[in-house]
């Protein structure tokens, strides 16, 4: 063996260590990815189904939480919801209190990201705020708003089916 060989495999070695250690950073990146987002989703909730279905483009939605709790959604306006437009967003619990109301959208067929708005408190269980669906992939997207509401008997959610028809260019 040549004096050269050890330096020849050492260079040899040095792209695939490079490679090992770039795909080693993205595992670790893609796994505090998910961590981040599967925190932020809010698994400590106590979800519980609507009882009836509702349109939020007609009006406001309601949701009973169990023990006389009542949630509402109105997203303030009638008529399509449109995406990219701003929504103003009014939460009211009725039947207890809460200390914060947070109201995301989530695409149903697709993940569309994740779209948090925290609402602030407007006295009397109402909480108040503004928020928008992402731009629509296809000409008839189904969305879910989801509402969680933290309260002294820990954090309450329901949530509410919609639909945003994609306007024409």
């Amino acid at each position: 063996m040549s004096p050269a060989a050890p330096a020849e495999r050492a260079a040899l070695r040095s792209p695939l260590l490079r490679l090992l250690i770039v795909t080693t950073l993205l595992t670790l990146g893609v796994a505090l990815w998910y961590l981040v987002r599967h925190s932020l989703d809010g698994d400590d909730v106590r979800w519980i189904a609507p009882s009836t279905p509702c349109d939020l483009q007609a009006g406001p939605c309601r949701a009973g939480l169990g023990d006389g709790i009542t949630l509402t959604l109105d997203l303030a306006g009638k008529g399509p919801i449109r995406a990219l437009t701003v929504l103003p967003l009014e939460v009211q619990l009725a039947g207890a209190s809460a200390d914060a109301a947070v109201v995301t959208f989530v695409g149903r067929d697709m993940d569309m990201g994740l779209h948090r708005f925290p609402l602030a408190p407007a006295g009397g269980g109402r909480f108040r705020g503004e928020g928008q669906v992402a731009l629509c992939t296809e000409a008839v997207m189904p969305w879910r708003a989801r509402v969680v509401v933290d309260t002294p008997r820990g954090r309450l959610g329901s949530w509410f089916d919609f639909e945003v028809t994609r306007q024409a260019p």
